[in-house]
């Protein structure tokens, strides 16, 4: 099979060393990739957002198989346009899509199927929105409806924050046209946990899980980022649990869907808070996460590309899919500054001196040629996430943080951290001890 992988993140290298192990593959291509896609695969200056430049090349290069990494693309159509040429595409449809494109609609989908949620209101009207906070005094969580690239979800302690939420969303239009509808709603509290099952639009397989950690500072301190770090499997994630979840909330989802006349096909995400009174949704993501991918993909057994062509051909067998229960601790190492302002173009040293039982996964990073000699260098705010594996997440983190002390650029930071204190046998959910860095929503 001759494999288009469209992406430029950690997420995506990740993807490929996967797809790289497929007895399927013949060639890979990857739009637009980065340092570490390049040693496993020809890059494309193409950017994932351009939508009718990956068609083109989809044609031109007679890819068998078109993987989608981010959202945008799914969000913007391009399995639609693939799937009218005849070539299958993993991800799901842009109408299946507005499961994470429209936080409204995802709520709507939700009441429909039945599946455990937060209280929810949806609203157009700025005035009629904070009408409903100056009745509803409570800690609440205020969510841009639309696309905000992780960073329009606030949590809202108090009425006044709420306020200044729904004001920054629909007046300040800090989001842009994504906050032009905003959805309330109330605020959950426990462990949070994603969760990642593979679909051809009726089956799903076996469900996997991880955590990840937000917040840029540790002890979940500072801004909100795009991830700073994750652990797979959690320890509390159990076969009971993984069942509970099957059942109540991916599985009805999936059926609402086919009954909405909008298939749900690619790898569906689901953020859940393990609340008091059981797992309930968060918000749905429609692509593979960042930096969970880093932790989960290792997991997976068999065939990559045969369980990937499946799900986009319809005729997934769920039992062919399994994972593995290895521990797995990802550290993501960042330019320092990021999430605001960072410097970037800085050499990249250690690279080259691989220890056991680790990954480096690439994400912020470019080749460059100078004098006849490449190097790697620095080109994004989170620049590489550095996986180590272990029986227990104990082991998988001295793992990956002994790695992590190898690699070395200018101004790097990561948190020191990731996967601590993380109870290893939990007797229950109300009662485990738990640290996993996100115990609110935060996109």
């Amino acid at each position: 099979m001759k494999i288009l992988l469209v992406g430029s993140g950690g997420r995506e290298h990740a993807l490929a060393w996967r797809i790289d192990q497929s007895p399927s593959l013949t060639q890979m291509w990857v739009a637009s990739g980065n340092a570490g896609t390049a040693q496993l695969a020809t890059n494309l200056d193409i950017s994932p957002e351009n939508v009718d430049g990956l068609v083109e090349a989809a044609q031109s290069l007679k890819i068998d198989l078109l993987v989608v990494g981010p959202e945008q693309p799914l969000a913007d159509g391009l399995v639609d346009r693939l799937d009218a040429l005849g070539i299958p595409a993993f991800g799901p449809s842009q109408e299946a899509a507005q499961l994470e494109v429209s936080k409204g609609f995802a709520r709507q989908v939700m009441a429909e199927a039945g599946v455990p949620g937060p209280e929810f209101k949806i609203f157009t009207d700025e005035s009629l929105a904070l009408d409903f906070l100056a009745k509803h005094a409570r800690p609440t969580v205020v969510k841009a409806d639309g696309l905000a690239a992780g960073k329009g979800v606030l949590i809202c302690p108090d009425t006044a924050s709420a306020v200044a939420a729904v004001k920054s969303c629909m007046s300040e239009r800090v989001f842009g046209a994504a906050g032009d509808r905003v959805v309330i709603e109330e605020l959950l509290t426990g462990p949070e946990v994603s969760v990642f099952g593979l679909t051809d639009g009726q089956r799903l397989s076996p469900l996997i899980a991880a955590c990840d950690y937000k917040r840029a500072g540790e002890g979940d301190q500072g801004p909100n980022t795009g991830g700073m770090g994750s652990f797979a499997p959690p320890p509390l994630w159990n076969e009971a649990l993984a069942q509970e979840v099957r059942e109540t909330i991916m599985q009805p989802v999936i059926d609402a869907m086919n009954r909405r006349g909008q298939p749900y096909r690619g790898v569906l995400y689901a953020g859940l808070m393990l609340t008091p009174s059981g797992p309930k949704v968060l918000e749905f993501n429609c692509r593979f996460g960042d930096p969970e991918t880093q932790v989960i993909v290792p997991l997976l057994e068999g065939d990559p590309l045969a369980a990937m062509l499946a799900c986009a051909q319809g005729n997934l067998e769920p039992s062919s899919i399994s994972w593995g229960g290895q521990s797995h601790v990802g550290v993501v190492l960042t330019s320092g500054g990021y999430p605001a302002q960072y410097q970037t173009g800085f050499e990249i040293s250690g690279l080259d001196q691989p220890e056991a039982d680790t990954l480096v996964f690439h994400a912020g990073t470019r080749q460059v040629l100078e004098e006849g000699k490449s190097r790697v260098v620095t080109s994004g705010g989170r620049v590489l996430v550095v996986v180590g594996r272990g029986n227990n997440l104990e082991e998988a983190r001295q793992r990956a943080y002994s790695r992590a002390g190898d690699i070395t650029f200018n101004q790097v930071y990561y948190r020191r951290d990731i996967g601590a204190g993380v109870a290893e046998s939990p007797s229950d959910i109300s009662s485990a001890t738990w640290t996993s860095g996100s115990a609110t929503p935060t996109g």
